[in-house]
């Protein structure tokens, strides 16, 4: 069989898009799964994969530009891997993603659906984000061969173009173009950098000079920590040597106007590590809270760390509606505070509680759902696998005075046998918030069991929500379906479905 890398599609016309932010076109029966394009662009396209009925590859050569094209407005797009999607106009957005429910949903689940709900976007396409993280390295990556002239369009991680489209309009005009032949081989330079990692890379970051994901603040935190350690030489670390002193820096910005940085060092070395915090503390007020973290780990995972405080109370506060959440450096909270809000007030609704229910709020987390939801509710059990999670659903129950949540840790499985439910009564209404593999079968098979009146399913990944309710069809009838976009210029969606007792 041919070598892959050696096989070139040309003008190939981009007809839609698929899952997971590729699009696709089709070539002779083939579908081909295109990354780095949109519909609308013709292409010659490099293989990366090819099977019997489909393959995947990349762009290699422009012919013709979609007219839906805009200007990317991040100088580091196509490059960090954050966003994906900033070369399309947010409503463009939002219909490739609401039509990418309708096709998992109808192709995956086929099952009966009721109409699909207009997707609801996020009301701020810039600077949603309440939390980041960032990399200190020492191997930066950039292009190998960037384009003679820049072109916002393209990224030019990812192809070179001569020519480059009248600025004064927004949309990509098509035109003659120079061949690239690949994309650029990775690089990396010696270098201290502070930033994202780059797409496909665990060891290579991106130097980020501005993000609009999060509130400015974070930029000016950024960079004034990269250049004091720079003017001071603390070491950024070698992921593959594994030595250097700086690591990681988590940044939250909350509504209330709580700031928590949490700087995770690579070492013991006491007098950097008190240097640059003592900078910190004193260069920005408006960081409420100041953690430090010592790892020496071979990984980057912080769960089994314990952050130390040097300033503050060692947590932040955040409000959906009246409800307050205390977050620590290592709690888990919806990163898109505004969008979460409206997120949690469709699933209440779903749930149509009027007072007498018993919610089972299987997947908790840190209770957020639950605590949303409990003015509703005459009871409020919730369910999760990790302990710490458990704790902070508790301490977000006292927080709020709310007496009707009791928050158990472990295996649904496990935890709801007849036992369970003789001394806390079934449930009424199940609210499911699985990660993206969605629920496990045995989990499944026990909301069947249950036979709950009402089942609310969030789900990241309309793929296995699809998969999960095609199960559930057995006894369950979809009664309305919600799309959310929580993450703007990403391919990510949140979708919301209501199922009843048939």
């Amino acid at each position: 069989m041919r070598n892959n890398k050696s096989i070139v599609l040309q003008n190939v016309a981009v007809e839609g898009h698929a899952a997971e932010g590729k699009s696709l076109a089709r070539l002779d029966g083939k579908v081909i799964f295109i990354e780095n394009v949109v519909p609308g662009d013709v292409v010659d396209v490099r293989l990366s994969k090819n099977k019997r009925d489909w393959a995947e590859g990349h762009p290699v050569f422009f012919h013709q530009y979609s007219t839906d094209r805009v200007t990317p407005f991040c100088q580091h797009f196509g490059v960090c891997g954050g966003c994906q999607w900033q070369m399309l106009p947010y409503q463009k957005q939002l219909e490739y993603k609401q039509q990418q429910v309708v096709d998992a949903l109808t192709r995956i689940g086929k099952i009966n659906l009721p109409v699909i709900l207009p997707i609801v976007g996020s009301e701020r396409e810039k600077w949603y984000r309440n939390k980041l993280e960032y990399t200190f390295s020492t191997r930066e990556y950039t292009p190998e061969k960037p384009p003679k002239k820049n072109n916002p369009n393209i990224p030019e991680s990812v192809y070179a173009n001569k020519n480059e489209p009248n600025q004064n309009n927004e949309s990509f005009q098509s035109g003659p173009m120079e061949r690239s032949e690949a994309l650029p081989p990775e690089g990396f330079g010696e270098a201290s950098v502070l930033g994202f990692h780059a797409k496909g890379f665990f060891d290579k970051c991106v130097d980020i000079k501005k993000c609009w994901l999060q509130d400015d603040l974070t930029n000016v935190i950024r960079n004034g920590i990269r250049q004091f350690a720079l003017e001071n030489n603390l070491s950024f670390y070698d992921i593959r040597a594994h030595r250097g002193l700086l690591r990681t820096m988590q940044v939250r910005i909350c509504t209330t106007g709580e700031v928590m940085v949490n700087i995770v060092f690579g070492n013991e070395s006491e007098r950097g590590r008190t240097k640059l915090l003592e900078f910190v503390k004193t260069s920005f007020p408006q960081i409420t809270t100041l953690l430090y973290t010592i790892n020496v780990k071979m990984n980057d995972s912080i769960h089994d760390l314990e952050p130390q405080i040097y300033t503050g109370k060692g947590y932040v506060i955040e409000k959906l509606e009246e409800f307050q959440f205390k977050i620590g450096p290592k709690s888990f909270f919806q990163t898109n505070t505004a969008q979460a809000e409206r997120l949690y007030r469709i699933t209440r609704e779903f749930a149509e509680l009027n007072g007498t229910q018993i919610i089972y709020d299987l997947y908790c987390g840190t209770g957020s759902i639950g605590i949303f939801c409990s003015k509703g509710a005459k009871k409020v059990i919730g369910v999760e696998v990790q302990a710490a999670a458990v704790e902070d659903a508790f301490q977000n129950a006292l927080l709020n005075n709310i007496e009707q949540a009791h928050f158990f840790s472990g295996d649904v499985i496990n935890v709801c046998d007849e036992a369970f439910f003789e001394h806390h009564g079934k449930p009424d209404v199940i609210i499911t918030d699985p990660p993206r593999a969605g629920m496990h079968t045995k989990l499944v098979e026990k909301i069947l069991e249950i036979e709950a009146p009402i089942v609310v399913y969030v789900s990241c990944n309309p793929a296995t929500q699809a998969r999960d309710l095609a199960l559930l069809d057995a006894k369950y009838t979809v009664t309305k379906v919600q799309p959310v976009d929580m993450f703007p210029h990403t391919h990510h969606i949140e979708n919301i479905v209501q199922l009843k007792l048939k």
